[in-house]
């Protein structure tokens, strides 16, 4: 029979296109267009140390080290306290039997020893001051990562403010509250939950030390009489403690504010992020 479309000659029965006729009319049909595959793509986990916009770094390692400093400082200004008894006892022996009861070797000895005690308290005391304000730097860091937008004053602050006069008396404390409480396992929750009762005993004894130690250098620089002497050495012997209850006291401090951050960014590190 004819094929229908091209009336040629075919096998095909009466009325049906013939296959070649058959294979173009496939071959110009338009192909339907594909479904559309919907890919769902996991969001990558942040990198390690990295929350919000920024990146924290551990204040471990700088811990350690200020507070092995610390207790370093602690012993010295007990080495000096006891310099500063011996030279009490000498003092206090020429007030009672006069000049002739102190040898010349037991004064040499006795200042000898004030002096070493002195030296090693000094420079153990600005290695402190190095390694502990540069944690304290850490720390404010870590802070602001914590809680953007948290504090009054950026993170120079964190070691200017122990250089300006007067003003080191409570800046730093400042710097230190807003950074204890950005650290907090929640920052807006009350002062009750990780209250700063800790950092305010030992920034009282940082600054009872201070004033205590300039009113005895004082006191010592204008003693004339014995009487005078024994006084002065009295109350660098109260300043030199109170410097070692508030060395034991940021001891704590900074064990504590270290860990609360590294446990704050285990946390923060462990919490699935939503898209």
């Amino acid at each position: 029979m004819p094929c229908s479309q091209c009336e040629h000659r075919s096998t095909t029965s009466a009325g049906a296109p013939c296959p070649a006729c058959t294979g173009q009319a496939a071959a110009a049909a338009p192909a339907a267009p594909a479904a559309p595959v919907t890919t769902l793509t996991p969001t990558p986990a942040p990198p390690p140390g990295v929350v919000g916009s920024g990146v924290l770094r551990s204040p471990v390692g700088l811990g350690r080290a200020a507070m092995i400093l610390l207790l370093l400082v602690a012993v010295a200004y007990i080495a000096r306290i006891t310099a500063e008894l011996n030279m009490r006892r000498l003092v206090a022996g020429v007030l009672d039997d006069g000049f002739v009861a102190v040898s010349e070797a037991d004064a040499a000895f006795a200042e000898l020893m004030l002096n070493w005690a002195e030296t090693i308290r000094g420079n153990l005391l600005l290695a402190t001051m190095v390694v502990f304000i540069i944690w304290f730097h850490r720390v404010r860091c870590n802070a602001g990562v914590f809680a953007t937008d948290w504090f009054t004053n950026g993170t120079g602050m964190a070691i200017g403010s122990w250089f300006i006069p007067i003003g080191n008396l409570w800046i730093p404390r400042r710097v230190a509250v807003e950074t204890w409480t950005a650290s907090r396992a929640d920052h807006l929750a009350g002062s009750r939950h990780q209250p700063t009762t800790l950092l305010n005993i030992w920034w009282t004894g940082w600054v009872a030390t201070l004033l205590l130690s300039a009113f005895a250098a004082w006191r010592g620089s204008r003693a004339e009489t014995a009487d005078e002497m024994l006084a002065a050495v009295d109350l660098m012997v109260a300043a030199d403690a109170v410097a070692v209850v508030a060395a034991v006291l940021a001891i704590l401090f900074v064990r504590r504010l270290t860990h609360m951050q590294h446990t704050k960014a285990v946390a923060l590190s462990q919490t699935p992020r939503t898209v």
